[in-house]
């Protein structure tokens, strides 16, 4: 597997940069100037992404990514464009998102590279690509960057998805070009970045014509996909170029992003990578391979927040709440890509509590700046992240923890948490017991996908809890008042805690990791279904017991056959 470091890795060894001890990693940290695959441009208020897939820079060898087809290399590319249009350019207020090739927007993710890749990779793919496309959402929905998707060809499987994703979809009409989900009847699965429930949950597709949809390979085109609501409008050739500016003007004339504000350089993370650490400034993760698990520690802020607003920008990507999202953001996609066998993180924190809020405070203070809005928004997704991944997590909350407002999410997200009644008496007997603090952030601005807030998924049907927690805001909670509250798993003394956390971890270790993931993901997301919820558990469900499936990636699979020539052997029976 290729390295698409931006900036070097260490080595375990200590041999030169951009090698690795144990094998070749995916690295996520990229910019516009290494883009292989995107061009950005800027006209005003106005951003254009173009795709033009290099052929020759698939991610991995042994594939070509003709028609502009994709891989985990071009999401990436796609991901970090989204990011850097949000935070370093307040005045872009509408995206258009186009193909570079002719008659051609983009051909999906790539049969070759899909048909060659373990079970694992497919999945977690399809995860990123999702999150992207969300991410995208996200802008239009809440960053006031609207996107447009201008399909100057046809757009078919993930290349449809990635323009589902977007607010406004234009189709050309020139007798050829179409959009179309061709997954069932070419490769026998099903899209891998939500086609199917974004068009009928958001386009508002009718179910029977959305049923002939998917199952017509070739597609739908012109007046038809307009009347079927697959897209918004079709463009004769002759006029694309202007209307495609127009609608962007009129979809930028609806932002409320500032015209003259100045944006923020997201500057290249500094980050060291061997075989059984992975640091950054705020972030840092211990790999035990032997136990299976990551001990990932998260640091509060090394000072006071800003005094005021400008104090924020002047920081930029220096800000705390920043620094750590980005970092955690990284560590997140650089341990699901890379350590697959690594199935349980533990997570700490050693800070400043009070820090931590006053940074909180600040964000939520001045919610109408574009900046401010900005970080919380990305810590959202982040979070986000976190739920979707099929990791174990535990929380350990500990004396000199600073499990509070935001960081306290970290352990609302936790599969378990163990807060220690007491302190450590062998090791610091003097030391302040552990404590949690609730604070506005756990309360509405960092959504879990089902829309909900965790505590208000943790207490889903259960109100009173839910006001018992919310008239404890603002006081540290130590580990037998949280625990009386229902805001962690166990508090155990210092006589218990080794013994108890130990025989946690090593029990996660001894279950099948496929029944754990199927678990957690169903345990996570209570409370009322979204298109987001939908996308993900249909993922973890379907696409992955598809995607294993002997008539889509067995020998004489639908997956395997494709572009051969040969029909695909497909068993017959109904599961």
């Amino acid at each position: 597997m290729t390295s698409l470091a931006s900036e070097p890795t260490t080595r375990a060894d200590g041999g030169a940069p951009g090698t690795l001890a144990r094998q070749e990693r995916v690295e996520f940290r990229t910019e516009p100037s290494r883009y292989r695959h995107w061009r950005l441009t800027f006209d005003g208020s106005i951003a254009t992404i173009t795709m033009d897939v290099d052929e020759h820079g698939g991610l991995v060898p042994g594939y070509e990514l003709k028609l502009n087809s994709y891989d985990l290399g071009v999401d990436i590319e796609l991901y970090d464009a989204v990011q850097r249009l949000r935070f370093e350019h307040p005045e872009v207020r509408a995206v258009v998102i186009t193909g570079g090739k002719e008659k051609v927007f983009c051909a999906g993710a790539n049969i070759r590279m899909l048909a060659a890749s373990p079970h694992w990779w497919k999945v977690n793919f399809c995860k990123f690509t999702n999150e992207t496309r969300n991410g995208i959402e996200d802008a239009s929905a809440n960053s006031g960057q609207t996107y447009l998707a201008a399909l100057n060809g046809t757009a078919s499987g993930g290349g449809y998805e990635l323009a589902l994703a977007c607010e406004h979809i234009m189709l050309v009409d020139d007798r050829s070009s179409m959009v179309s989900l061709p997954e069932l009847p070419l490769l026998g699965v099903l899209p891998g970045t939500g086609g199917l429930t974004r068009v009928v949950d958001k386009r508002h597709v009718r179910r029977d014509l959305a049923d002939y949809f998917a199952t017509k390979a070739e597609g739908v085109g012109g007046r038809k996909a307009v009347a079927w609501r697959l897209v918004d409008e079709a463009v004769p050739r002759t006029a694309w170029a202007e209307t495609v500016a127009a609608r962007a003007a009129e979809l930028a004339a609806r932002s409320d992003r500032p015209a003259d504000a100045r944006g923020i350089e997201l500057t290249p993370l500094a980050k060291t990578r061997t075989d059984d650490h992975i640091g950054y400034r705020y972030v840092s993760a211990d790999l035990d391979r032997g136990r299976g698990v990551v001990e990932i520690t998260l640091l509060g802020p090394d000072g006071d927040a800003p005094a005021d607003l400008a104090g924020l920008h002047a920081q930029g990507a220096d800000f705390w709440t920043l620094a750590l999202t980005r970092e955690l953001d990284d560590l997140i996609l650089d341990l699901r890509t890379n350590e697959i066998e690594l199935g349980t993180w533990i997570i700490r924190t050693r800070g400043d509590a009070a820090r931590v809020l006053g940074h909180d405070a600040l964000l939520l203070e001045n919610s109408g700046d574009w900046l401010a809005r900005e970080i919380v928004l990305y810590l959202k997704r982040t979070l986000k992240r976190l739920d979707v991944t099929s990791r174990s997590i535990i929380a350990l909350i500990e004396p000199g923890s600073c499990f509070a407002g935001s960081l306290l999410e970290t352990a609302l997200a936790a599969d378990r948490s163990f807060h220690l009644a007491g302190v450590f008496e062998e090791i610091d007997p003097d030391a302040d017991p552990a404590a949690i603090v609730l604070g506005p952030m756990n309360f509405g601005p960092l959504p879990m996908g089902n829309d909900l807030t965790r505590l208000a998924t943790r207490f889903h049907g259960d109100p009173e809890g839910l006001a018992a927690v919310r008239d404890a805001q603002g006081r540290p909670l130590q580990a037998e008042e949280a625990e009386r509250l229902g805001l962690v798993t166990f508090a155990p003394d210092d006589i218990d805690w080794d013994e108890e956390v130990r025989i946690a971890v090593e029990e996660r270790a001894s279950f099948s990791p496929d029944a754990l993931t199927g678990m957690e993901a169903n345990y996570r997301f209570a409370g009322p279904e979204t298109i987001e919820t939908k996308i993900f558990g249909r993922l973890s469900a379907w696409q992955n017991w598809i995607f294993n499936r002997p008539n889509a990636s067995g020998p004489d699979g639908a997956l395997r056959k494709f572009g051969t020539g040969q029909r695909a052997a497909f068993d017959s029976k109904r599961v």
